[in-house]
């Protein structure tokens, strides 16, 4: 008997092809469904977006009932149009992941509208500049910078209250993953993102890439192989130069996320994850993890992850290392070799004491007063 519906609305749809990203809506999907609501997920099509991609994803994940796309011309593909509007109508939540959902009958129709800020600073930092206000309308504001308010953290909370909550991972769809045949550290991304850099304070906020740079010599520094599954425009030849000639591999993003069963089989296969973060999460202390990073923990891969003040939060050392600078992150990468067991241990343990879906979303919904 389910507990009551919870609408989900995010973007999948508009990144065909990008599994990783596919995954971070399906968290939220499947463990919900998990802890017994009836979810309906809810994108649209418009531009490059692509509803097949999406139909694709939701079926692989056992999701094929569960999902709408709102089409251009204002029909859907999926769960009808009035079907949906029933959902929302009937749902405890509507869970609007980065705002993304803006059809006002839709919104108007829902109980409770919840804001889940996926990419802290970035949207805190346009309202304080009177740039945009993406939380207008919203009941709720909940974000995965879990230092948002904290003594160093630079976010600015904009007068909100703000229910802070780690990502979830499904633990039963990332079970943990023999050695690999080799040791090679591995990531899935973008080298740019949707957003620019932020001006703020006298600070500058950048991207993944200017933080990319930092780091560049890693192989050199410690002989250990890199592979990167990164989304990069041919015109960056710059950056292809720095990166190939620093030692690093680069492989289609395609084969690593092609597909929801690619990306988990690409993450089975690594040995460990290098995690370079946004310049954003990076310089305000954010405490953001990467939903990437819980996967590879989740399958008994250890993360090496740049700090955004995640030793304020969970336990470091052991599964989960954390650098700020290129020699920190050459030490990671020897305590990662030399003692592998170990940490592929401690990665697996530190996904079920800190992420695992159950918990989080249950803690989360009972902060929202739905539990």
């Amino acid at each position: 008997m389910s507990r009551g519906r919870i609408t989900v609305a995010g973007s999948i749809a508009q990144k065909p092809g990008q599994a990783g990203h596919a995954w971070q809506f399906l968290q939220y999907l499947l463990g919900l469904r998990r802890l017994g609501w009836d979810v309906l997920f809810v994108d649209r099509v418009d531009g490059a977006a692509d509803v097949r991609w999406l139909e694709q994803v939701m079926s692989a994940a056992g999701l094929g009932d569960a999902w709408t796309a709102i089409l251009d011309d204002g029909r859907h593909a999926g769960v009808s149009r009035a079907a949906t509007l029933r959902h929302v109508r009937d749902a405890d939540l509507l869970i609007n992941i980065m705002g993304f959902l803006d059809d006002e009958e839709l919104l108007g129709a829902a109980r409770r509208r919840v804001f889940l800020d996926t990419d802290p600073g970035f949207g805190q930092m346009w309202r304080a500049l009177g740039l945009a206000d993406v939380f207008a309308g919203h009941d709720d504001v909940v974000t995965i910078g879990e230092r948002i308010g904290r003594p160093g953290c630079t976010i600015p909370t904009c007068g909100l209250e703000w229910i802070t909550t780690p990502q979830p991972v499904v633990l039963s769809r990332w079970t943990p993953a023999p050695p690999p045949e080799r040791m090679t550290f591995t990531s899935v991304g973008r080298w740019r993102g949707a957003y620019g850099p932020i001006d703020f304070e006298g600070v500058r906020y950048g991207l993944r890439v200017h933080e990319f740079r930092r780091f560049a010599g890693l192989p050199a520094a410690t002989g250990a192989r890199f592979e990167l599954a990164l989304d990069i425009h041919p015109d960056e030849t710059a950056d292809l130069g720095l990166l190939r000639d620093g030692g690093w591999t680069l492989v289609d993003p395609a084969r690593a996320a092609g597909s929801i069963d690619t990306y988990r089989s690409f993450i089975a296969g690594s040995g460990a994850e290098l995690m370079v973060a946004k310049g954003m999460y990076v310089t305000s202390a954010s405490g953001w993890m990467s939903e990437r990073s819980l996967c590879y923990l989740a399958s008994g891969r250890p993360v090496l992850a740049q700090d955004t003040g995640l030793g304020e939060l969970y336990p470091t050392g052991e599964g989960l290392l954390t650098f700020s600078t290129l020699d920190e992150a050459a030490t990671g990468v020897r305590a990662i070799r030399d003692d592998y067991a170990r940490h592929a241990r401690a990665a697996r343990e530190l996904a079920e004491a800190h992420f695992d879906s159950d918990t989080v979303l249950g803690r989360l919904l009972d902060r929202l007063g739905a539990a």
